[in-house]
């Protein structure tokens, strides 16, 4: 596997830190093409296991089975916010920490059994309470569902860390419009 280009390499994660963002994430969004060339996107729990994503829905064939069906590339998204912070004096000097990875890569139904009954006890164990008193392992309505499974060719993270207070404003000005001034009236601002 391969990670894409990031331009703004300052904020690049590593693999590890990638592979770490994944196993903590909940929810991804998984985009694939129709027959006529329309994207869908959809959100959906997923595991990240041996370098592959695994996700699942219903049995029954809708949009992203079909898509699927139809073309086996795919494109993954995942994303942490986190704080709103202000960088300089305008309102439009405001950004978020974050933290959020994409690949691309093959999708494929997985219809082995015993290999869907892996990716449950893996789901069960990232987002199931360890306090639940019910049998592990067991899943009657394996058929019922479909897992998919994505072999990834590229996966890039990228990160926007909070800053230190004495690096956000007001302690530190780093406005990216330090010349503009407010107007009287208007509440519009201009360049000197």
């Amino acid at each position: 596997m391969s990670q894409g280009l990031i331009r703004r390499k300052d904020k690049e994660l590593g693999q590890a830190e990638v592979e770490a963002l994944l196993e903590r994430t909940a929810i991804g969004h998984f985009a694939t093409v129709s027959e006529s060339g329309f994207p869908y996107v959809v959100p959906n729990l997923f595991v990240y296991a041996e370098g592959k994503i695994y996700t699942h829905n219903s049995s029954v064939t809708g949009h992203f089975r079909q898509n699927v069906a139809h073309s086996s590339q795919v494109c993954f998204e995942i994303a942490e916010m986190g704080q709103v912070w202000p960088y300089g004096e305008f309102e439009c000097d405001t950004t978020t920490s974050y933290a959020s990875a994409i690949g691309f890569g093959t999708i494929q139904v997985v219809n082995d059994p015993t290999e869907k009954a892996r990716f449950f006890d893996r789901f069960m164990a990232k987002y199931a309470d360890t306090e639940w008193e019910r049998p592990k392992g067991f899943y009657p309505r394996l058929e019922q569902v479909t897992v998919y499974c994505i072999e990834l060719a590229q996966l890039t993270g990228k990160h926007g860390p909070l800053p230190a207070v004495s690096e956000q404003w007001p302690a530190k000005n780093n406005t990216r419009s330090p010349r503009a001034r407010v107007g009287e009236n208007s509440g519009l601002r201009t360049e000197d």
